[in-house]
């Protein structure tokens, strides 16, 4: 058997978090039944969202974006300079994570629902790149913290993280965790402010030069990668 959730994101039209949504706006029914966020299946059950039948598998796709600043990473086309406007892709996508909208760089996309979360997931062991550029000198004192690890966001220790130096206002560092506004709000802490974020490779994929606003397909290698592990954490 397999958790409600997993099914409806395998199935490639939806991510993760709209199937929560769907679950909890009682629209998804298995064998009749209003099913629940716990509730498990069967292949041989019928799962009806709004009274139909899941959609055919699409093709999978997996990308590269280099998101400019300005983009907001959502699909809801009521937000002013979302996602899904920008790319006008002619088939629906989402994002794996997020960058805000200030931030710049590497973002992925896919109609692949099954691998979002898992992927987010600190467990999935995929390191984040980014080149940062502040308001203030970069103090010895920051990047030592950001090493050691434990500052405080938003109530949740940040882990040790790789990070250095290269510049007099700029560092490079590595995360592992995926903390809302991590760097710009460690930054924050010691009185300083990013006024540059440049996310440049997530695990194995790197931005490369790749151009502001371009996107280009991930390659077989770069997909098999992506997807170590995932079918183990779903």
């Amino acid at each position: 058997m397999q958790h409600i959730q997993t099914v409806l994101a395998k199935s490639g039209a939806y991510s993760r978090r709209e199937t929560g949504r769907m679950i909890e706006q009682k629209r998804v029914t298995v064998n009749g039944v209003t099913c629940t966020h716990s509730t498990e299946v069967l292949p041989e059950d019928e799962i009806l969202i709004d009274g139909k039948p899941l959609p055919e598998p699409a093709e999978r796709i997996y990308l590269a974006f280099h998101k400019p600043a300005g983009i907001t990473c959502t699909a809801q086309q009521k937000v002013e300079g979302n996602l899904v406007d920008y790319l006008n892709f002619n088939t629906r996508i989402f994002a794996v994570g997020r960058l805000d909208k200030a931030s710049t760089g590497l973002l992925l996309l896919t109609n692949d629902g099954s691998i979002v979360n898992p992927l987010m997931k600190e467990a999935a062991d995929k390191e984040k790149e980014y080149l940062v550029e502040t308001k203030r000198p970069v103090s010895d004192e920051m990047i030592a913290k950001m090493r050691a690890g434990g500052l405080l966001i938003k109530g949740k220790a940040a882990s040790p993280a790789f990070a250095e130096k290269t510049g007099e206002y700029t560092f490079r560092i590595i995360l592992k965790q995926g903390l809302n506004r991590q760097i710009r709000r460690m930054c924050s802490a010691f009185g300083n402010h990013v006024t540059s974020l440049k996310r440049v490779r997530i695990s194995h994929i790197h931005l490369g030069s790749l151009p502001a606003g371009e996107w280009r397909h991930l390659n077989l290698e770069e997909i098999h990668l992506l997807k170590v592990g995932v079918n183990d954490q779903n």
